[in-house]
């Protein structure tokens, strides 16, 4: 009488139900882990013992053990939070972490990261997030690294075009009255005013930027030509400010350029337009053409802001030479019967700027928000997948480590390849279903007073056993 296997068979499932609920213990208590994927486990039968039976040998089990105990990569909820940091993972794939001081890398779907002090990307046990660097072009460059914002600072940008739209009264009046009746020879750049109030018909200003981020007033004045249906203008800055060779102390300091707008006489749109660029030594023009001097259908006027560092500008009046003549945007320089008045008026580049805040798009793309309203992106955040998620290794900290069993890990773009998109300013929140949990708590529970039953009555028969012989 093989009472004693009986009390084994009990054991095992003590043992087995007692592992269960640790796991169901587990789960539970991370019910609120950011990104806790829940355990799952199954059971199966030992080796059983062969006895013979009066119909041959048979088969009686030895108890039970835990067959397997596999996470469950199901989909977390998404809880909203106010930290653009914090990232959620819409599908497949797990965040790229690396472990500072070392090259190893590992895995995890919780997003609650954080900028360290020297400006990397972590989690709260410092491991570096991984992406790509991005150019100006939000173009990825070279292969994975950490995601550090290494600057806080964006760099200036000259300007390189301004686009000037104006209406110009088509019954405005010649008032320069220089020596060749033009606004340019009227100009004179040695006096604290170079040009009169009346020897214009009207004028605007607008900034733009040279290399070290600093702002320059860019004047234009314009005045009706002689004979025609045109206006002529110049082009202007501060005569103290202009670095060009020869300009100091010259009369033609601050002049940068001239030219004539020829309107439809009909229509009053640009027909045609001329632009001379002046010597600031000599006063002399320099007539640019339109088969070798225009860069991308705009005349340039020079500037020299920082001695030695010239300036190239375009100039817009909304009409563009198309290799054969002009053509009119939708909004352009027009000659109505109105007062002069400037429609639109703006200019590229930009002075240094501050980082602000950082965001990221779902496609991974962190792109910094600076002081001098530039949005620049900066990393794009770096998704891995596998063949096997059960075969990932749990480290902790919400951290999987690859191992044989899961495969190589594939890293790709968020959105790509099969992999999820980002739910920015969000946390995916533990997949633990409570109400499973609890009801396989109970069923463990009974299991094991089962069991233990299985023990007192073998108990009991091997005491009665005993009692045969007194």
């Amino acid at each position: 009488m093989a009472l004693s296997s009986a009390l084994f068979s009990g054991i095992s499932g003590l043992g087995t139900l007692g592992n269960a609920m640790q796991i169901i213990g587990d789960n539970i208590s991370n019910v609120n882990t950011v990104g806790f994927k829940s355990s799952q486990f199954t059971f199966q039968d030992l080796l059983s013992q062969s006895v013979a039976t009066q119909s041959g040998t048979s088969q009686i089990g030895r108890g039970t053990a835990i067959g397997d105990i596999y996470a469950s990569f199901e989909q977390g909820s998404f809880e909203t939070t106010g930290s653009n940091t914090d990232l959620a993972i819409g599908g497949e794939g797990f965040f790229v972490l690396r472990e500072a001081g070392s090259e190893s890398l590992s895995y995890t779907r919780a997003g609650n990261f954080r900028l360290d002090k020297d400006g990397y990307l972590t989690n709260p046990e410092g491991y570096i997030v991984q992406g790509w660097e991005l150019d100006a072009n939000a173009d990825d460059v070279g292969s994975v690294t950490d995601v550090c914002l290494s600057s806080f600072t964006s760099p200036p940008q000259e300007s390189q075009e301004v686009e000037i739209i104006v209406n110009l009264d088509s019954d405005g009046g010649d008032n320069s009255a220089g020596a060749d009746d033009s606004l340019s020879s009227t100009w004179d750049g040695t006096n604290s005013t170079p040009l009169g109030e009346t020897s214009y018909e009207y004028q605007t200003t607008l900034k733009v930027y040279d290399s070290l981020g600093s702002t320059h007033d860019i004047t234009l004045y314009f005045d009706k030509a002689d004979t025609g249906s045109a206006y002529e203008f110049i082009i202007t800055c501060n005569a103290g400010e202009d670095k060009r060779t020869g300009a100091s102390g010259n009369q033609w300091a601050g002049l940068l350029g001239r030219g004539l707008i020829h309107f439809n006489s009909g229509s009053g749109v640009i027909n045609d337009i001329d632009m001379w660029q002046i010597n600031p030594a000599t006063g002399a023009s320099v007539a640019q053409t339109e088969a070798g001097d225009l860069t991308e259908g705009f005349f340039t006027f020079e500037s020299d802001f920082i001695s030695g560092s010239p300036m190239n500008i375009a100039l817009d009046f909304g009409s563009h030479y198309d290799g054969t003549s002009w053509m009119n945007n939708s909004l352009s320089t027009t000659q109505f019967a109105r007062s002069s008045t400037t429609t639109f008026q703006s200019s590229d580049g930009y002075g240094a700027g501050d980082l602000q805040d950082i965001n990221v798009d779902v496609d991974g793309v962190v792109t910094g928000t600076y002081s001098n309203g530039q949005v620049l992106p900066l990393y794009r955040v770096a998704l891995a997948k596998f063949q096997n998620n059960l075969g990932l290794y749990k480290e902790g900290g919400n951290l999987y480590k690859e191992t044989r069993t899961s495969g190589a890990a594939t890293t790709s773009s968020p959105g790509t390849n099969g992999l999820g998109s980002l739910a920015p300013n969000s946390l995916e929140q533990s997949n633990v279903d409570i109400a499973n949990e609890f009801v396989r708590m109970i069923t463990t529970q009974r299991g094991f007073q089962a069991n233990s039953k299985i023990i007192t009555v073998t108990d009991q028969m091997l005491a009665d056993l005993i009692n045969l012989k007194r």
